[in-house]
């Protein structure tokens, strides 16, 4: 698997990043390489995408978690949540594109780290925000 770009963001200590893109990411920017040009050529303002990410600084060793890191919730499989710390650390999340321009794809609400590869981009289908 290769990165197709990778994510700029103000976002650069995992410890005060919000869990999730609704509760307070701030926009950030899909930098996609040179070569995928063509790949992301009908993305446009107003589609939500899903951003899978590799979250590079998970650590892949866990498998429990107490969700949100709550200690006064029982350890959880991390298949049953959304922790980046897992086997393999996919992120998924849902956004929507601000602005285009270039090889920067501009989303709004993106928790990810900036630095973050990006490895896939798609398009919600058939449901609203």
């Amino acid at each position: 698997m290769q990165p197709v770009g990778h994510v700029e963001s103000p976002l650069t200590d995992r410890s005060s990043a919000p869990k999730q893109g609704d509760e307070g990411a701030p926009d950030a920017c899909i930098v996609f390489a040179p070569e995928y040009a063509r790949a992301m050529a009908e993305l446009a303002p107003g589609q939500d995408v899903l951003v899978l990410t590799w979250l590079d600084r998970a650590d892949r060793s866990v498998l429990a978690v107490h969700p949100r890191s709550d200690l006064e919730r029982p350890a959880t499989g991390v298949f049953s949540t959304r922790s980046p710390d897992r086997p393999n650390p996919i992120g998924l999340h849902r956004v929507r594109i601000v602005a285009v321009e270039g090889q920067r794809v501009r989303v709004a609400e993106l928790e990810a780290l900036d630095g973050t590869p990006v490895v896939d981009v798609k398009p919600v289908l058939g449901t609203e925000r």
